[in-house]
């Protein structure tokens, strides 16, 4: 007997600089100074294409995100990866992840008490960062997402999206809530929600877990749902000091018994109904507590079939068996990012042996030629393939540029603990934040310029884009000449071009999100992925975080199927 499940596509990504939606915060001084938040140019301006590449690779399948779509965790960084989902016709889920919640994943704040907590200002005015005084709009007191903000607003935008769920409502802004949804459609993808959300210091020990149906293929004997688990439960005891102290909360997965409480009926029913259960969460194996492996293996024991558990949150993508804590192994799959190399996601499916009691999991490296991919070399190829390919131009037209732009905008980073001093009240402190700032604004500018001359030069005809008023009248070109020839030499000066460049980028940065020809985004989408590689090669390996080649390959990053048995 045999149990095969459809294909479905599974990847991760750390979001791209979604905050250059808006004129507060766009693409603000703090994006040098945490590592994970060091990023190409290229990214903020065309690396939320690479999601929506691979979401409309496959358009009829759906789509399990594993967290961190937001990075620093803002509002404005929400709209727009809540647009990009909304234009999507595949049915999905996300899951959270520890930046989906907590400032850069590692911060966290009681923004509910905030004279009580001062340090909040911290999170909120990087989320509104560059805002004009005059900007009340982007001055709020609630700027920065919460982990109850995030479960808020996805519960919302799944119960009224372009596949509205009957019967789920969104939790109240405010009051301890619990969610427990139940879809009325019994094969559809997301087909139950359990949820509760917590007011005050206690916000970040919110979950949200989900159910999900893979649809199955011709012939399957048995159904299979995946749990999407909340590995991102980090408590109360989320701040500055901890991270000084090098203890980062969102670095370390958790979750408590009131989450396995709610997700124990699904166990049960799939126990009674044959289905096979697949577990998935942000953080790998390895990265849960020691509580939150005891919890899950406890509740893992009850089933009487291979164990599988998917992740991603190292942005690096493994295979891995464990036994610690049980007899019978897990194996695991861990999946890369969409925004640091290797740039990938999965295209999985499962099948079941009875008579072996094993399962087998096919798990095809996206995109990939004709032959899987096998290299770092084949990974690049199959990408220009895709993009670069389908622009018309030259793969090469814009790498020499991009090398360049790259280096320069590495060489002008700083440091984590540069922004936390910046954060101080003093004019001396915060000029040197606005100094980098000033280097990463012009390294976009320089960005967008090559680009328009690129798409000149292609033929395509392109809407007008309006720049902003300090721009008076002039076109982008015009207008980001003068800006990166302008020289401030005092605070006042840095801040006042810094929100200037800022609103430009920010104007730019919302026109690309109109582009919808096919040879735009193709060109958009390889700048992004040519730009991420670039920056991963000019890294030392030492800084790689365990993505070079041969470490992946020591991992079985390139295996595209593993089985797993009983013992």
């Amino acid at each position: 007997m045999l149990t095969i499940a459809h294909p479905i596509s599974i990847f991760s990504l750390l979001a791209w600089r979604a905050r250059s939606n808006e004129e507060t915060g766009n693409d603000s001084a703090v994006d040098t100074y945490v590592e994970v938040a060091q990023r190409p140019p290229e990214q903020p301006l065309f690396g939320r294409r690479i999601p929506e590449w691979a979401l409309n690779h496959d358009p009829d399948e759906p789509f399990l995100h594993l967290g961190d779509v937001l990075d620093l965790s803002c509002r404005i960084e929400a709209k727009r990866v809540a647009d990009m989902f909304r234009g999507t016709r595949n049915a999905g889920a996300i899951l959270p992840g520890n930046h989906d919640g907590l400032m850069f994943g590692i911060y966290g704040y009681n923004v509910f008490a905030v004279k009580l907590d001062p340090a909040v200002r911290h999170w909120h005015q990087t989320c509104r960062r560059g805002a004009a005084p005059e900007d009340t709009s982007h001055k709020t007191p609630n700027e920065a997402l919460t982990k109850r903000d995030f479960i808020t607003g996805y519960i919302a935008a799944q119960a009224s999206g372009r596949r509205p769920k009957p019967g789920l409502h969104a939790p109240p802004p405010t009051g301890e809530h619990q969610v427990s949804w139940r879809s009325p459609d019994p094969p559809a993808y997301l087909s139950a929600i359990e949820a509760k959300v917590l007011d005050g210091n206690r916000y970040a020990d919110s979950y949200l877990a989900q159910r999900l149906r893979l649809p199955p293929a011709p012939g399957a004997t048995r159904g299979v749902i995946i749990i999407g688990l909340d590995t991102n439960q980090a408590g109360g005891l989320v701040g500055t000091w901890d991270v000084i102290r090098g203890r980062s909360p969102g670095s370390m997965g958790r979750v408590r018994p009131d989450q396995i409480e709610a997700i124990d009926p699904w166990v049960e029913e799939a126990i009674r109904q044959g289905d096979l259960v697949i577990f998935a969460g942000h953080h790998n194996w390895a990265s849960l507590d020691l509580s939150a492996r005891i919890l899950l293996r406890a509740e893992m024991a009850k089933l009487h079939q291979p164990l599988v558990y998917l992740s991603a949150h190292t942005h690096s993508g493994f295979w891995a068996v464990h036994r610690s804590l049980a007899r019978q192994p897990l194996l695991e799959l861990n999946v890369s990012s969409l925004s640091d190399w290797p740039i990938a996601y999965r295209r999985i499916s499962f099948a079941y042996d009875a008579g072996a009691q094993r399962l087998l999991v096919r798990a095809d490296l996206m995109p990939h030629g004709d032959q899987p991919v096998k290299s770092y070399a084949d990974l690049m190829a199959a990408w220009e393939a895709e993009t670069c390919a389908r622009t018309g131009l030259p793969a090469d037209l814009v790498k020499e540029f991009d090398v360049a732009v790259v280096k320069k905008q590495r060489e002008s980073r700083g440091s984590l603990m540069e922004w936390l001093l910046a954060a101080i009240p003093c004019e001396t402190c915060e000029q040197t934040l606005y100094e980098h700032a000033q280097a990463y604004q012009d390294a976009l500018l320089q960005t967008l310029l090559q680009g328009s001359s690129v798409v000149k030069r292609s033929g395509v005809q392109m809407p007008v884009l309006e720049t902003p008023a300090s721009c008076g009248g002039a076109k982008l070109e015009s207008c980001a000449k003068v800006l990166l020839a302008e020289k401030p030499h005092d605070y006042k000066g840095h801040v006042d071009l810094f929100r200037r460049k800022a609103a430009l980028v920010a104007a730019a940065n919302d026109y690309l999100d109109r582009l919808d020809h096919p040879k735009a985004k193709a060109y958009m989408t390889c700048r992004a992925v040519q730009a991420v590689k670039i920056d991963f090669d000019a890294t030392p390996e030492a800084r790689t975080e365990n993505r070079s080649e041969a470490k992946r390959r020591a991992e079985a990053f390139f295996r595209i199927e593993a089985s797993v048995g009983m013992d």
